[in-house]
């Protein structure tokens, strides 16, 4: 059954995006016009506009000043229209700029300074100011301002410590003179702890449409599927790495034994006549350049494989120039945005399917040992790292040669 009113409505959502307020204004007029007793109210319900407004529109079709106002651009004449907030009040918008930022316009100890500040808790505490305001009128007002939604921006990074630049340069002679050898250089790091089950994972991927993947509705651990914490090793020449998913915690024991098994099983093969190897790691950690159980775990490493293994770390605030951050576990993270973790199985799985068209190539696999926690290193056991500092900053680089065998 046709509608009139249901028609008039439609007509006009159509309209509206293309009109300003006095075209609207004058579509609606005549459309009110043409329908003759009643079609005020008829356009007034379809609209939502009021009824006012429209016989206003009904006025001004027959004054010839009113449509050369119009057809010149302006939607009212000068003066018209109400009175903006920020003129009645003068002092309104500097009132709220107090409220926006109160460590550094306005009084630190004002009621919004830890409250989350919405429109609606602006305008409330605007109006206990004696401001009265819409929450609406504060964000048309805010955007005025120049101010915006944001989020928060990582972009802090501490203070620069002094040998920061003499650090990276150092490093990148050292990678080049590696790779010059065609000896291994490798990047490491712990991937951020991820929990196991049915719980949502940031990023999209493709469904059929009104059918997305289920997931709980709290973020609350799985007791026994617990968390895992991915280590990885990534191969800076061959563009590949080494993922171990760890499912307890993440240890310089368990770091090490991460590159042992990327070692057995692809870096190996991979530099057969290798003598050395270097590792870049981040300053702090389970890899930290002040950890003993980190040095004395490579010690042992070193003795296996009969190899000098040469550290070098990044300064003190500047793990994100890490290889391994933007070379491989990003890519891991956009292979499984959108999909839920929901095993240890699929989290292995979507790791080594993780390649990119540059020919990145992974290898993942399961660590169910448990490593323990607050593993002291005693006084005696450090004395067996045969332990070589740089001259430059041996803190930071330092190379540990396998022990003599007796």
């Amino acid at each position: 059954m046709f509608n009139l009113e249901a028609e008039i409505g439609r007509k006009y959502d159509l309209m509206t995006v293309s009109l300003n307020e006095a075209g609207r204004r004058r579509w609606a007029a005549i459309e009110a016009s043409s329908l003759g007793h009643g079609g005020v109210s008829m356009v007034s319900r379809a609209t939502g506009m009021s009824r006012g407004t429209i016989y206003a529109g009904i006025a001004s079709l027959e004054d010839p000043a009113r449509l050369e106002l119009e057809v010149s651009g302006r939607c009212r004449q000068a003066g018209g229209g109400r009175r903006s907030l920020s003129q009645s009040d003068p002092g309104l918008a500097a009132a709220l700029d107090r409220l926006v930022d109160p460590t550094t316009r306005g009084d630190p100890m004002r009621p919004l300074r830890w409250t989350c500040k919405s429109t609606a808790a602006l305008a409330a505490q605007l109006t206990i100011d004696g401001h009265p305001v819409s929450a609406r009128t504060v964000a048309a007002m805010l955007r005025d301002q120049g101010y915006s939604l944001q989020s928060v921006r990582k972009t802090k990074e501490g203070e620069d410590h002094p040998d920061r630049d003499k650090q990276f340069r150092y490093l990148d002679r050292k990678v080049r003179q590696y790779q010059r050898a065609s000896q291994p250089v490798i990047s490491v790091d712990t991937k951020k702890k991820e929990l196991v089950g049915s719980f949502q994972n940031k990023g999209q991927e493709w469904h059929p449409k009104g059918c997305p993947p289920e997931v709980n509705v709290h973020d609350f651990q799985d007791k026994e599927l617990g968390k895992v914490a991915p280590y990885g090793v990534y191969d800076l020449a061959a563009n590949q790495g080494w993922v171990s998913v760890g499912i307890n915690h993440d240890t310089a024991e368990f770091a090490v034994a991460t590159i042992r098994k990327w070692w057995r099983h692809m870096g190996r093969r991979t530099y057969p006549d290798a003598t050395k190897l270097l590792i870049t790691a981040d300053g702090g950690g389970s890899n930290g350049s002040r950890v003993k159980l980190w040095k004395f775990q490579l010690q042992r490493l070193a003795d296996e494989i009969g190899m000098v293994i040469e550290v070098c770390h990044f300064p003190p605030g500047t793990s994100k120039w890490n290889k391994i951050e933007h070379r491989m576990f990003c890519h891991i993270t956009k292979n499984w945005r959108g999909r839920p973790l929901e095993s240890t199985e699929i989290i292995v799985n979507l790791i080594g399917s993780t390649t990119t068209e540059s020919g990145l190539k992974i290898n993942a696999a399961l660590d169910k040992r448990i490593y323990e926690k607050g593993i002291a290193v005693t006084a005696e056991q450090m004395q067996t790292v045969n332990i070589k500092p740089d001259k430059f900053h041996g803190d930071w680089n330092y190379a540990i040669a396998p022990n003599e065998r007796s």
